[in-house]
Formats: C-alpha cells, sequence, structure tokens
C-alpha cells in the first residue's frame, strides 16, 4: 500500500478556512498565525501568535464552541515580559506557542526572541488567563520545542530543533524537573531530495497511538524562490521515542491555496497542535503564510496507518 496514493493531503481542510485572520482580531495588530489548541472542561481554545504593528508578536486567547469558528478576547493574554530575566530574552517577542497538558496544569513551550537571538521559554496555566513564566529551558538558537504528555521511563521528554552548523534537525531530550534538560540526541534529520530536505522540527506535541507516539512535524525544501513549509509524520518507539519506527516519505498537508501560498510569508503550513476528538478524529491547527489560521482533519487511525504503510522513495 503506497502511503496517500490519491497525491491530495491527507489532512483535509475545512471549507470554512481561515478560521482567523487579521480582521478578527479586535486591536491593532499586523497578522495572526500559529496558534495552539486545547480542549478545556468542553471549550476549545487557541492561544495565538499575533504580531503587533512594531512586529513583536505577542500571544492572544480565541474561543470556540465546536472547534472551528472562534471570537477572539479583546485583549492579549500574555505579552512580553518587563522585568527580571525573561524580559531580557523576550524584548522583541514571544512565537510558536505549544501547549501540553501534564500532570494537572498546561505547559506551554515558546519561542523567547530577543537581539541574542531566538531561545525556548516555559510557562504553565491552569485556565489560559494568567500564565506562570517557569524557566528558559535552552540556550540561544533552539526553538520549536513541544513536550510530551507523560513521562517516559521516570523523566519528561521534549523535542526542538536547535540549529548546529546551520543544520535544521529535530532533537529529543529529558528533563526531572522541566527546567534542566540534557541526555540529548538527534532525532530526525532533513532528507536529501525529499519534502523536508532543508529543514525538520517538531510541530504538534506527540500523541499517543497504538501505532507509537505520533509527531505531527514541519518540513521544509529549498527552491530558487524560497522554501516550502510542509507538514508530514513520524512514530516514534513508546517505550523509548528516540528511535523513530517510522517516517512519511509525502506531507500530510502541503500549501496549495491562496491562503497558504500568499501572504507575509508564502507557501506555508505550520501546525502548533492538535486535538483528538473521542471519535478518533483529529483536528489539526495551523499557521498559513503566517498571515492566518486554519484547521484540517483526519482520523486518527488512519494517519498511524498510512504512516505505518510508508514506502521509502526507490
Amino acid at each position: 500500500m503506497k502511503y496517500n496514493p490519491s497525491g491530495r493531503d491527507l489532512l483535509h481542510r475545512w471549507e470554512g478556512n481561515p478560521i482567523l485572520t487579521l480582521e478578527d482580531i479586535p486591536f491593532p495588530c499586523n497578522t495572526v498565525f500559529n496558534g495552539t489548541p486545547v480542549k478545556l472542561d468542553g471549550e476549545y481554545l487557541l492561544l495565538l501568535r499575533v504580531e503587533g504593528q512594531r512586529g513583536y508578536s505577542f500571544f492572544a486567547l480565541a474561543r470556540s464552541e465546536d472547534g472551528f469558528h472562534f471570537e477572539v478576547e479583546k485583549k492579549p493574554v500574555m505579552l512580553p515580559a518587563e522585568k527580571g530575566i525573561f524580559s531580557i530574552y523576550e524584548s522583541r517577542g514571544l512565537e510558536d506557542p505549544r501547549a501540553t497538558f501534564i500532570e494537572g496544569a498546561y505547559y506551554v513551550l515558546y519561542t523567547a526572541v530577543s537581539e541574542f537571538g531566538y531561545r525556548i521559554a516555559l510557562a504553565r496555566t491552569e485556565d489560559f488567563r494568567s500564565f506562570e513564566r517557569i524557566a528558559l529551558v535552552s540556550e540561544p538558537g533552539n526553538k520549536d520545542g513541544v513536550l510530551f504528555p507523560e513521562k517516559i521511563n521516570g523523566q519528561y521528554a521534549r523535542l526542538d530543533r536547535p540549529i548546529g552548523l546551520g543544520v535544521g534537525s529535530m532533537w529529543i531530550s529529558y528533563s526531572n524537573d522541566l527546567k534542566s534538560w540534557g541526555n540529548s540526541s538527534v532525532l530526525m534529520s532533513p532528507r536529501r531530495g525529499y519534502w523536508d530536505s532543508f529543514r525538520v522540527g517538531a510541530s504538534v506535541p506527540p500523541i499517543r497511538t497504538d501505532h507509537g507516539w505520533l509527531e505531527i512535524y514541519h518540513g521544509t525544501k529549498m527552491t530558487s524562490a524560497g522554501p516550502i513549509y510542509r507538514a508530514g509524520g513520524a512514530l516514534l518507539d513508546l517505550k523509548d521515542p528516540s528511535r523513530v519506527v517510522k517516517q512519511c516519505d509525502v506531507p500530510m498537508l502541503s500549501p496549495r491555496e491562496d491562503y497558504e501560498r500568499i501572504g507575509d510569508v508564502g507557501n506555508v503550513v505550520f501546525p502548533c497542535g492538535a486535538i483528538v476528538e473521542p471519535d478518533g478524529e483529529i483536528k489539526v491547527y495551523y499557521g498559513g503564510a503566517d498571515t492566518c489560521i486554519c484547521v484540517a482533519t483526519a482520523n486518527l487511525a488512519d494517519m498511524a496507518h498510512c504512516i505505518t504503510n510508508s514506502q521509502d522513495m526507490e
């Protein structure tokens, strides 16, 4: 069985896409994209990356009853810190949040941006109204952090993407306290000639399936017109997620629609989270062309099955 033999995307775009654009934001800004979803007390929440008029990003919150129609709250919920050590490393904004529910609270990994570059930071919330900054959890030059929703062999685990020698590979590391991380190793690297030949990075917090941890990630391929961002999938071993069980050969979602191809950064689909429904449907929320937020759906079991049966390129 070939993976996605029809040549169309496995993830099906909602017909009402995009679900959020600049026109939906009730305060001045440049754009909205890359939101991370959670389902809290039956309500869908999206923690949004909003770019302000200065060009620096911060976080706002949108709410929905059905996961498709969202209303954005009137004020941002998290702005760059104004004092303390976080103010130094968030001086140029907060980007690309990813939320994971762990032990009774939501932990949000996000990219802190400053004149010194970017690094991963961690915040904690129970209601998405107030956020407690926990720690800066990486050295400069690291982003795309996602947390596993449970401990692995007694330790917290995360995926991230440090940039070493310009190579954009995905790494895995472990922690006893969510603050100090180590035992790092390369998990996945760009594959020459493939759709993810330039960079790969984690997108969605890993999802447990019978086949392994499902990681929906983004990959880029460089072209003469610039990079193309697509989304694909991989399965990681449940007991040892540093081992890749299977990586998809072709993407699950590619920029095809105008709202994905035309915008501040063209040819981009960039997931930052997903919600798995009781019936097995998965809703994947993604940014389109760094200019809007969209949602696509699939069956979780089908996604895992397609990756498992993916064939290598000849």
